[in-house]
């Protein structure tokens, strides 16, 4: 319990930080800032994802197909990450997933309904990246991005890169 509550304050901080260090020195936050923290942030997560996933799977068999690689995040490493298994995992079958989750540890904190909808965005950019670094390091290349209509409801759209 307490080190949930510990990750989710640095989690906090850590985008606080980020933004801060790039805000203009007009006092506002520019679109320019804003993709250079959103870039910083998803580096952050990749890096963290890499090194989890290596540690979780060092002992385990390969898998055999991309869609056990993305059960396995769903279940196995969303449950170490995030202390709770994904509510919903959808495929076209040609690279693209959608994994939801209904209530996003990293954003139950900050409201329930619409009142912080526009600011949900700058605290999804480091889960995306931790996602986005796990599957890298399984060996799928891909592009991960977030989407908050009512939060703390959360969906990642994973696509895939074909090689």
């Amino acid at each position: 319990m307490a080190d949930e509550v510990l990750f989710e304050f640095l989690h906090m901080e850590m985008v606080s930080h980020v933004y801060k260090e790039q805000q203009s020195s007009k006092g506002e936050t520019d679109g320019k800032d804003r993709a250079v923290s959103v870039s910083i942030l998803e580096g952050m997560g990749f890096r963290v994802g890499q090194g989890l996933i290596e540690r979780m799977t060092r002992d385990s068999p390969s898998f055999k197909d991309e869609l056990d690689v993305m059960k396995f995040v769903c279940k196995d490493f969303w449950t170490h990450v995030f202390r709770r298994q994904i509510d919903n995992l959808r495929t076209n079958h040609q690279g693209t997933y959608v994994l939801q989750d209904n209530k996003f540890v990293l954003l139950t904190q900050l409201s329930n309904g619409k009142q912080y909808l526009d600011e949900a965005s700058k605290y999804l950019a480091y889960s995306c990246g931790v996602v986005r670094g796990a599957l890298s390091n399984l060996g799928l290349d891909s592009v991960v991005t977030a989407e908050v209509s009512l939060m703390p409801s959360c969906k990642f759209q994973v696509v895939v890169q074909k090689l």
